[in-house]
């Protein structure tokens, strides 16, 4: 009971600054629950669950802003929602998802320890002209893996969308957040079909709550007070250790 007490608690952080640029925090769910030892399968849906949860409302919120660029929008989500099924429909070997995870968790990490562009601006210098196909080829890359590990993807989106100068933070925090919502809708169909119904709501529903009161207030408020390289590094450090965990304890045991 203590367990799931804590539990909601820091889903329920992760929730507030996540929503609060865009995330669903997919990522530092997966860590988290990597650290406390759930079941990969029950793991990766319930992040997917909350990931779906907390963009929900920010996505509501970015497009009644009018945030949301629609036709770039549905040009990433529909070539990156069918191989987000199919990355969670893919029969896996549970060793090659843990290490995949661990591979992928590490790279999420670095992207957050190194990237220091302000995710929270509202002007950005655009230096390159909008790639509707190099835009689309990342979506369809970053939604394949995201199906396989259970994340929602907008934790790779957004750094590289950055690097392109695609577009304000602002509008390319909307963009993650319905890329997240989409692409975790479709990873978790996949999953489900491929693995029955895999979900515990008796054990996952004070997780679920927490997110969706946690995404609720991010949603709603910039946390102006908090530093969010400050955020940003202490959540690399946490989806850091839980890599070096997967990988020390499933990459060599792959075969």
């Amino acid at each position: 009971m203590n367990e799931i007490i804590l539990l909601s608690l820091l889903f329920f952080g992760v929730a507030v600054l996540y929503s609060s640029v865009g995330f669903g925090g997919g990522s530092s769910y997966l860590a988290i629950l990597v650290l406390a030892g759930v079941d990969l399968f029950l793991m990766r849906s319930t992040a997917l669950m909350c990931n779906i949860i907390v963009v929900s409302g920010g996505t509501y919120l970015f497009i009644k802003g009018g945030h949301l660029n629609f036709k770039q929008a549905f040009i990433l989500a529909g070539l990156s929602v069918p191989f987000a099924f199919m990355g969670g429909y893919l029969p896996l070997n549970a060793k090659f998802i843990f290490v995949l995870l661990g591979f992928t968790l590490f790279i999420a990490s670095v992207l957050l320890l190194i990237n220091k562009t302000d995710i929270t601006a509202t002007k950005s210098k655009l230096k390159n002209k909008k790639s509707i196909k190099a835009t689309a080829t990342i979506g369809t890359f970053i939604g394949f893996i995201s199906g396989m590990v259970g994340i929602g993807g907008g934790i790779f989106l957004s750094p590289v969308l950055h690097f392109m100068k695609w577009d304000t933070s602002k509008k390319i925090a909307a963009m993650a957040s319905f890329f997240i919502l989409c692409n975790s809708t479709a990873g978790l169909a996949g999953q489900w079909l491929q693995n029955s119904i895999y979900v515990d709501i008796m054990w996952s529903w004070p997780l679920l709550i927490a997110v969706f009161a946690g995404g609720q207030i991010g949603s709603r408020l910039a946390i102006k007070k908090f530093n969010h390289q400050t955020i940003r590094k202490l959540t690399g450090l946490v989806i850091l250790l839980a890599s070096f965990k997967i990988l020390n304890d499933h990459l060599l045991n792959l075969v």
